[in-house]
């Protein structure tokens, strides 16, 4: 049966627009229409602000004093220590629990010596990685080494400090967040109340969490071990949710159908599901923990990170490389082996005539080898590594150091050298974009800041940017707070040209990408203090090295997403483009990036905020404002200074969050 062709009715010639056809107003176009409550509000309030309190920096009559009540606060916690019920009854007991359990994993450490504790986490790792697997063999070679230059470096003591240390925060910070993970995941309501806090939890800098406990707990250990807990514990909990959540619907509604009741689902189905999600929350758990255990040396932590932390105030560049190589080191064993473990899940059963290395029955080979070996190597040697086995690497580091100073750092021809660029970067960027921001009307940028929110993330995310940035001037920290936020502006901007242009030139060239790859691995292993060292030979103390340190911390989080985003782009789209004759750069402009466009804005996320905590640590090298505020807070026991800086860090770090965190329901408005 052939089909009825209705011809098509001829067409007419294009209308000529007359001067008299009204043309769409520009109050029509979606983004004014959004705009418009708020240009409406400004109208009626900026004229009236600036009446009322001018069109300066932030007005004194709408400062209140808390660093007086903070002050007052530490005096009485530290007058009523031994006293109130509260210390006596429940912190004590905390804090003699967090001080005993890290004094007897250090002493275990320490006193059964370095052969045996060399020997089991070999073979704690050959196990992981499978006993017959030539995986297992290098991740076994990659332990031994790491040790090894750990003890050469003499740096054995301060590694089973850290490690120890390392060993109570991760294993309570993996109990807390995988039972938090497991309400969420199984409680819509508990879901939506833990997110929020999770949200600020992993806003806030690091060393946010240190201020409030040292007010508590004192300076020591008990402070930098559940500092640590709690830093760490969000990734447990947030992937733990999200596997369970995830778990394939199929699956459980065949489990049900099988009569199983809530708790048999849980233990047979969705928990082994979510095996995956797990192990890589207890990843990312492990590497937040030595991040912070290593900065938690500011307050008493000690090991490796005390160790780093002395070397820079002394701008000891060798100490400091020589305490960071082990940091690293740990950093990478720990990522390998966490990686590996979450890699092996689902391989399947185990080969043929190998069931005495495959499940529990390889675990006991392992332990009894491992107890066997450690025995015999107690016995055998004496506990301490030995002092004819160290290598001093400080002083021939100090001297290539110097000569790097002399060399790069001034007078190079045509370049100038390293320290002139920081000069001139903080002379011809940093100190113009502090003066601007300072020069800016306080109202000004509190409207700036709720237009950049509104745009991004709609009326919700306007309110909370515009308060937060109203609370800055609030508590009295103003200027210091527009310092350390020209500081972070310049460092994303660095970043994201950086970031962007490395992680265009990877998403086109493979071998690019494959040759980048181990680079950002270790990058993203590196606890933050490490970035200080190689900035303060290059660059010395100053802004400009605040900077440098905070663009490397965060460049690798932008280039991999960046990678990602651009790699998802639909390849049909990409080959259509090239037959319409589209050249490399046309396909990147007009189809890569705009599709990639999420992505891209989740980069600029991150690097926002992985660049203002950096700039905080900053305050070690000079950076000045809110970071030297904390650092200066935290070693004078200035806790209203401290602490002030640490509320203004965390509202800084929302004002970024909001402006940049791009939300689905906004994107899809526009």
């Amino acid at each position: 049966m052939s089909a009825v062709v209705t011809p098509a009715p001829p067409r007419r010639p294009p209308a000529e627009k007359s001067a008299d056809t009204p043309r769409p107003s520009p109050l029509t176009h979606p983004l004014v229409r959004r705009m418009l409550p708020l240009l409406a509000a400004a109208v009626v309030l900026v004229p009236l602000a600036a009446v009322l309190w001018g069109s300066g920096g932030w007005p004194d009559q709408l400062t209140v004093d808390v660093k007086s009540p903070l002050d007052d606060a530490y005096s009485w916690v530290v007058h009523n220590r031994d006293t109130n019920p509260v210390f006596l009854y429940f912190l004590l007991h905390l804090s003699n629990w967090a001080d005993g359990s890290v004094a007897w994993t250090g002493d275990l450490l320490e006193g059964v010596g370095w052969a045996p504790v060399i020997t089991v986490a070999v073979l704690l790792s050959w196990r992981v990685g499978g006993l017959r697997d030539r995986r297992g063999l290098k991740l076994a070679g990659v332990t031994f080494a790491a040790f090894a230059v750990c003890g050469v470096l003499d740096m054995w003591d301060a590694t089973m400090e850290t490690l120890a240390l390392m060993s109570v925060a991760v294993t309570v910070s993996a109990v807390i967040g995988a039972l938090l993970g497991l309400a969420a995941g199984l409680s819509d309501r508990f879901e939506r109340i833990l997110r929020p806090v999770l949200d600020t939890m992993q806003i806030m800098p690091a060393f946010a969490y240190l201020l409030p406990l040292v007010l508590l707990f004192d300076i020591g250990v008990p402070s930098a071990l559940i500092a640590t807990i709690i830093y760490a514990a969000p990734p447990m909990a947030r992937l733990t949710a999200l596997g369970l959540r995830g778990a394939d619907q199929g699956v459980m509604e065949a489990a049900e159908s099988l009569g199983t009741s809530p708790v048999q689902r849980l233990l047979t189905a969705r928990l082994p599901l979510a095996r995956k999600e797990i192990l890589l929350g207890l990843n990312q758990t492990i590497m937040m923990a030595l991040s912070m255990v290593t900065i938690a040396s500011v307050i008493g932590a000690g090991g490796l990170g005390e160790e780093v932390f002395r070397a820079l105030s002394t701008v000891d560049v060798g100490s400091a490389l020589a305490a960071g190589i082990p940091i690293v080191l740990l950093a990478v064993w720990l990522d390998r082996v966490s990686a590996a473990a979450g890699e092996r899940l689902g391989e399947g059963a185990a080969p043929a005539g190998s069931r005495w290395l495959h499940g529990l029955r390889a675990w006991a080979v392992a332990a009894v080898t491992a107890a066997v070996a450690g025995t015999v190597g107690w016995l055998l040697l004496i506990a301490e590594w030995p002092k004819a086995w160290t290598a001093d690497i400080a002083r021939p580091v100090n001297t290539f150091v110097g000569w790097c100073t002399d060399h790069l750092a001034e007078g190079v021809p045509v370049v100038g050298g390293t320290r002139t660029w920081a000069d001139n970067f903080t002379t011809w960027v940093l100190n113009p974009l502090r003066d601007l921001l300072t020069a800016t009307p306080w109202w000004a940028l509190v409207l700036l800041v709720a237009v950049l929110a509104l745009l991004a993330g709609g009326w919700g995310a306007m309110c909370t940017a515009a308060l937060a940035m109203a609370g800055v001037g609030v508590i009295g920290v103003w200027d210091h707070s527009l310092d350390t936020l020209s500081q972070a502006v310049a460092g994303v901007a660095v970043t994201l040209v950086l970031g962007f242009a490395i992680g265009v030139a990877a998403a086109r060239v493979p071998l690019l990408d494959r040759l980048l790859r181990p680079l950002l691995d270790t990058l993203q292993t590196l606890p933050q203090f490490i970035y200080l060292i190689p900035v303060v030979a290059l660059f010395n103390v100053g802004r400009s090295a605040a900077v440098a340190a905070a663009v490397l911390y965060a460049l690798p989080a932008v280039v991999r997403i960046t990678v990602q985003g651009l790699r998802q782009v639909d390849g049909a789209t990409l080959e259509a483009a090239r037959s319409m004759g589209a050249g490399t750069f046309q396909q990147i402009r007009q189809v890569q990036v705009p599709l990639a466009r999420p992505a891209l804005m989740l980069a600029l996320n991150q690097g926002v905020v992985l660049v203002l905590a950096m700039v905080i640590v900053g305050g070690f090298v000079g950076s000045g404002a809110l970071g030297y505020d904390v650092v200066y807070g935290l070693q004078k026991s200035q806790l209203g200074v401290g602490l002030t800086a640490g509320v203004a860090i965390v509202l800084l770090g929302l004002v970024l969050d909001r402006t940049t965190q791009r939300s689905t329901r906004s994107s899809g408005t526009r």
